[in-house]
């Protein structure tokens, strides 16, 4: 860090985190609230745009009141980072259209069904990801056959977006916009064919900018230790996390596991369509990193939500629960003690995330089903790695990071599949990944 006091927010797929810095990394105040989704039946989940504005204020508010207790210094920078697919269509005046759909909402599968098959066979290979409803064309798609013409309409992600509720300018950025369905990874220029499936026209996506630039400054309608703050967006979360630290080095895995747990490697550049087609039949994404010019490996599985699932099951909704249930587990051997076959999970595919327990003895208790989930997200892993291997060179080490790492039945279960496992003491990865964006906007000290 450098200079004053920077400030990372996380928009993340639980809660959304505003962390205070000062310039030697030291944390100062932390605000936490939960994010504002609107459930509806069949799993769809969005977000009112007028509830994130509203969720925002009382983040801001919130840490501002946090960092009062502690001192009068106020912040110089924020940065925003968090969750991918996840956006907003803006009109001409800067008015938002439609709310913001959660990446997980199943809203546009069948509309990507229905795309030419020109856009369906080419899809991966362009765009870095498997074609489905997790991305933001599906969901662009979706509002296109609900009635909403595209044409003259701007996206943002969304912590670009919370950058202009903030007060600043519009933005995209490369890594959050390689999540959209939208931009070729070889040139990093829109897809036309794509755009011209949409409906949308060239406007619909903003130049890409640095993650760092600034956008300008936090307006007056903040509280004043954090209003005339530089505004920046450091990009998708993951990413960002796993630079908290700085650059990640060759041959390692920075695994990051909250809601979505994500198996991250670094690569100096595209490894091109025919590859990107191979690992997205494996539905892993081959996009744009947060540092400049460099592309990243992304493996996912939906391991965090699963978890969750499990422990809203067995009526564990608070920490000390969450700690006993982590010795119960740790109690039994990793392969638990029940009979082979009598217990099996399923779920944690990428494009799943529906939490399935098939019980064929007794004796399957909390702590074993939370086990057998680990042991079955596990072979996911290995799956992933395997696919993997074949495209780069075998990673050598791996950071667990996020909010389930520190638990120490997860630590176990991963270092079974990950080499050389470390794991990160730092809780808010992200939000400090993004204040040392914040720093950036910082004049250097003077010496």
């Amino acid at each position: 860090m450098s200079g004053g006091l920077v400030a990372g927010i996380d928009l993340g797929s639980t809660g959304i985190k505003m962390l205070v810095v000062d310039d030697d990394g030291t944390e100062l105040a932390l605000e936490q609230i939960p994010t504002p989704w609107r459930h509806g039946s069949g799993g769809t989940t969005d977000l009112p745009v007028d509830s994130l504005e509203a969720a925002l204020h009382r983040l801001v508010d919130g840490a501002a009141e946090r960092l009062a207790a502690r001192t009068d210094r106020r912040i110089d920078a924020v940065a925003v980072s968090g969750m991918g697919e996840s956006g907003v269509l803006l009109d001409p005046s800067g008015r938002a259209v439609a709310p913001a759909f959660a990446w997980f909402d199943p809203r546009g599968a069948d509309q990507i069904r229905a795309f030419p098959d020109e856009i369906r066979t080419e899809f991966a290979g362009r765009t870095g990801l498997p074609l489905g409803s997790q991305t933001s064309a599906a969901k662009l798609a979706y509002l296109r056959d609900g009635g909403v013409r595209l044409a003259g309409l701007r996206w943002v992600n969304l912590p670009e977006f919370a950058a202009i509720v903030l007060g600043g300018r519009p933005s995209l950025e490369a890594s959050l916009t390689s999540r959209t369905g939208l931009l070729d990874q070889d040139t990093g220029e829109p897809w036309d064919a794509m755009l011209a499936e949409l409906g949308a026209d060239d406007g619909l996506l903003a130049p890409i900018e640095p993650a760092g630039t600034d956008l300008g400054a936090v307006s007056g309608e903040f509280p004043a230790s954090v209003a005339g703050a530089r505004i920046a967006v450091a990009g998708h979360d993951h990413l960002v996390a796993a630079e908290a630290d700085g650059a990640i080095g060759p041959g390692h895995y920075h695994v990051s596991m909250g809601t979505a747990e994500v198996l991250l490697r670094v690569i100096d550049e595209p490894l091109g369509y025919a590859a990107r087609t191979r690992l997205a039949g494996h539905l892993i994404n081959e996009v744009r990193h947060v540092a400049g010019g460099k592309h990243v490996l992304v493996a996912g599985v939906k391991t965090g939500l699963l978890l969750r699932r499990a422990m809203q099951t067995f009526g564990i909704t608070d920490r000390d629960g969450r700690d006993r249930l982590d010795d119960a587990v740790m109690a039994l051997p990793y392969e638990g003690e029940l009979p082979a076959g009598g217990l099996e999970v399923s779920g944690a595919r990428n494009d799943d995330g529906d939490l399935a327990v098939t019980v064929r003895t007794d004796g399957a208790g909390p702590a074993e089903v939370f086990g057998a989930v680990l042991r079955h997200s596990n072979d996911e892993i290995r799956a992933l790695i395997a696919a993997l291997d074949r495209e780069v060179p075998p990673a050598t080490s791996a950071t667990l990071t996020g909010g389930w790492a520190g638990m120490r039945s997860v630590q176990r279960a991963r270092a079974e599949v990950l080499p050389q496992l470390t794991v990160s003491d730092r809780a808010q990865e992200t939000a400090f990944g993004a204040a040392r964006v914040a720093a950036g906007l910082l004049p250097a000290p003077v010496p």
